[in-house]
This record gives structure tokens, sequence and C-alpha cells, in this order.
């Protein structure tokens, strides 16, 4: 089902709507929040003027193509990492709107076995191609007037990323499932690792500015400023 980004309102000219076609049109930049496949994946589209992000495409690559606004570009499709509720839609929504497909290097192999089961028995719709591009520290994507600078942030998985917005899309930031509200990613799947998530929070919790609305892989949004002040794993 579609979502309107839990609720919140959104500063600095960012308007949430609920993914229905037109929904994205108008003044400032929006977003769109997908809650997908059986365990609730937020899938994101972030739209600046004519152009399109996709954040973490689920396992609905069709459904989310569908529920895009008539005309727009689809310019990067963006996974946070490599788990396949993550990455399961990838290969239906480039094939439904073209897109360059984005991923750290060291979760390129992971995403392209995404489609096969699961440590938990689970199977999602497809294997991810291979990336178009390779994510790597202090990347930045241009989408309409908006700037996403990758930050790497390992644990969950070797190669995830946060996407910190800037310009435009000021005060938001796609953190996946490295951060949740009240928790953090877990650390138990192959290739996590605690320790590495301990660093990646330390300095999270340096870079990301306290006004910044945090747009979480799974659950409800928050912002930076409430988690530092009651998130234990930010203690």
């Amino acid at each position: 089902h579609e979502g309107c980004c839990g609720g919140h309102h959104h500063d600095e000219g960012h308007e949430c709507c609920g993914g229905h076609g037109g929904c994205c049109h108008g003044h400032g930049d929006q977003i769109a929040m997908f809650v997908v496949g059986p365990i609730e994946t937020n899938c994101y589209a972030y739209v600046s003027q004519d152009e399109c992000m996709v954040v973490d495409a689920g396992n609905s690559g069709a459904a989310i193509a569908e529920h895009l606004p008539e005309g727009i570009r689809l310019k990067y499709i963006v996974a946070t990492h490599g788990h396949g509720d993550h990455v399961g839609g990838v290969k239906a929504l480039r094939e439904a709107m073209g897109g360059t497909w984005c991923i750290n290097a060291r979760d390129a192999e992971l995403a392209q076995h995404a489609g096969e089961p699961s440590e938990q028995g689970r199977s999602y719709d497809d294997n991810a191609p291979e990336p178009d591009m390779t994510l790597s520290e202090g990347d930045v994507l241009e989408v309409g007037t908006a700037r996403f600078r990758v930050i790497e942030a390992p644990g969950h998985t070797p190669g995830g990323v946060v996407l910190l917005g800037e310009e435009t899309a000021e005060h938001v930031c796609f953190v996946g499932d490295t951060l949740f509200q009240g928790s953090c990613g877990r650390t138990d799947l192959a290739g996590g690792d605690s320790e590495a998530l301990k660093a990646t929070l330390e300095r999270l919790k340096r870079e990301i500015p306290a006004q910044t609305n945090l747009f979480c892989g799974h659950g409800e949004l928050t912002t930076m400023e409430d988690e530092l002040q009651s998130n234990a794993y930010l203690k």
C-alpha cells in the first residue's frame, strides 16, 4: 500500500504524498512513500522539478512505476543496501521506466542474489541486475534542484549507504536499515558487523544535523533530534 510518509509534515518546502499519480505535482520538492512486501519495507520516491529518484525499490517495482507521476523522468534507482526487501523490485522498475541503478560495490553481489531464498526463508521478486553505477563515499546524486551526498554506512551490511540531502533536499536523509525510530539495524545476518555499525552510528551523530528528517527502511519516520534524545543506540 502507499503511505503518506507517516503523517509527518516536512519543512523547507518538502511535502509528503501517498504515491498516487499526479500527487507529486506542484511547487517544491516532494516525497512519496510506498510500504511494500512481506516485511513492510519503506520505499521512497523523491521528486524535484521533472526528475525523480527512487530509494529502495522494495519488491514491487511495477507497482511503484504505475504510481509515479506521468511525464516524470526516473533518474536514479538507489539502494541503501543489498537485502532482497530493498532491491527485489529494481529489475521491474528499471524495465518500466529506465533510470540509473546504483548501489555500493560491496553490496552489489548481495543484491544480485536477492531473489533467492534468504536466511529467513523469504524470496523476493527478482535478483537485482548488475549496477549501472556504484556508489562511494562523497558521491553526489543530483535530482532536479536537490543534491544527495553519499555517506558509506557499513554495519547492517558491508555496503550500506546513507543519502544526506543538500540544497532543496536540506533536512532530508534516507537512512535505510542503519537507523530506526528507537533502534538500529540488525547485524546477525550475513555480512553484518556490530562494531562497524557502532562506528557508523557515531559518525552519523556527528554528520547529520539535529533538525534532519530521517526516512527509515521500515517503521515510522523520525528526526535526528528525537533519536539523539531517546535512542539508546546513539548514546
